[in-house]
């Protein structure tokens, strides 16, 4: 698509791209592992896109491998006008909790954001062949907690972060949100066993596979992204998105 708009003398051309595929090969995580996130950023530029645009990148250096500029739009927004919604008042005496140790950043500025605490879910193994044991870092005990993610792939980590909760913290209740629901392999049978309540995600991806599972709710980023692409056209600074 932007080959074809650029031989169509196209002036300028923004590749929208609300869930960055590949993002989460960042890095070489063993010896000969591709950087297909680099590969990635690579193709879409030489292909001809002068900026790019999305959402929630699963690490934000990814975009220092574009050579064109990129926003990436944060869903935090969406996600504290939703919970403020939902429960108000009762906000400031639930916890947001981290599902690893690798999303704590993220899930401290969220819940600076919808002023509740931080807890964190540690899981470890203590010697090779043995299970993984969790830990909860931080009092949940008796009290509704948010579990904050980038993404929800097999939902193995998020369901089982939700069931330490409840198991090991104590929790009264479990509610969870992410940016990007791939919802692969047996991820709906996994939500729907979990004591998670409700899982909330943006619509950065195709919404008619998890629309079937009772317990996710989809919220929309498209006014979001409507007003970073009319900023972009007409010029005017997007920095007010990122707050």
């Amino acid at each position: 698509m932007v080959e074809a708009c650029r031989r169509a003398s196209a002036g300028r051309i923004t590749a929208v791209v609300p869930y960055f595929g590949y993002a989460r090969q960042d890095r070489k995580a063993k010896s000969r592992d591709p950087i297909s996130a680099k590969l990635v950023a690579n193709m879409i530029t030489s292909a001809g896109a002068d900026r790019v645009l999305t959402m929630d990148l699963h690490a934000a250096q990814i975009q220092g491998f574009f050579d064109i500029p990129v926003d990436n739009l944060y869903g935090n927004p969406v996600f504290v006008d939703y919970y403020a919604k939902k429960f108000g008042a009762d906000a400031e005496n639930m916890v947001v909790v981290s599902p690893d140790v690798g999303s704590v950043a993220r899930a401290r500025a969220f819940a600076q954001k919808v002023h509740m605490g931080l807890a964190i879910v540690d899981k470890r193994r203590q010697k090779a062949n043995q299970c993984e044991v969790m830990h909860v870092i931080g009092d949940v005990a008796g009290k509704d907690c948010i579990l904050f993610d980038d993404m929800v792939d097999t939902a193995g980590s998020l369901c089982n972060a939700a069931q330490a909760i409840v198991d090991v913290g104590g929790a009264r209740s479990v509610y969870a949100c992410a940016s990007h629901g791939l919802l692969s392999g047996s991820a709906i049978e996994r939500i729907n066993n979990s004591p998670i309540k409700e899982l909330a995600l943006l619509n950065t991806l195709p919404t008619e596979f998890g629309a079937s599972c009772g317990k996710i709710k989809y919220l929309s980023v498209a006014p979001l992204f409507g007003e970073a692409i009319e900023r972009i056209y007409q010029e005017i600074s997007i920095s007010k998105l990122f707050n």
